[in-house]
């Protein structure tokens, strides 16, 4: 099982900074992500920083969300407590 998204905050560089329920805090680049899809919506900056926790994972006011696994798989850890 995967931990559980407590907090996330964007940061203008289009990464998030993630913590997880289990302690944990990482990094999540989605920028490699932004010019495909439904991730289109979120490619400029007044969007990408509309992002806040739902349920456990992550998601934006326009509709696009995250997998669970794929937050945690895809975080930089930088930091454990």
């Amino acid at each position: 099982m995967y931990p559980s998204v407590k907090k996330v905050v964007p940061n203008e560089d289009q990464t998030l900074t993630v913590t997880f329920d289990n302690g944990e805090e990482g990094i999540l680049d989605l920028k490699p992500h932004l010019d495909f899809g439904v991730f289109r919506k979120i490619s400029d900056y007044d969007s990408f920083r509309r992002v806040r926790v739902a349920f456990d994972t992550i998601e934006w006011d326009c509709g696009v969300d995250l997998d669970p696994e794929f937050v945690y798989a895809k975080c930089r850890i930088i930091a454990r407590t």
